[in-house]
């Protein structure tokens, strides 16, 4: 092997272990990402605008005000 090929599988190799060390990371964020709150009480504005909406013009027409708190939702750690 000569020195390039030996100093490309070398960078080949750190780059490999680089991701699996962010893939490590990031699994253990996961396992610290829990919820702080209960789930009544995170997203307070999405979820009053949600319901208003939903009594208002029923459930279809506020596909928008649904989406937008499940995704805050799932912003704070919640899995839905």
């Amino acid at each position: 092997m000569s020195g390039a090929q030996l100093q490309n599988a070398s960078a080949t190799l750190t780059l490999k272990g680089s991701q699996q060390n962010k893939s490590s990371a990031t699994e253990a964020s996961g396992v610290e990402s829990k919820p702080k709150k209960k789930i009544c009480c995170a997203c307070p504005d999405t979820k009053k605008l949600r319901d208003e909406c939903i009594v208002e013009h029923g459930e279809t027409a506020c596909m928008k005000w649904i989406e937008a708190h499940k995704q805050c939702l799932r912003a704070e750690g919640f899995n839905i």
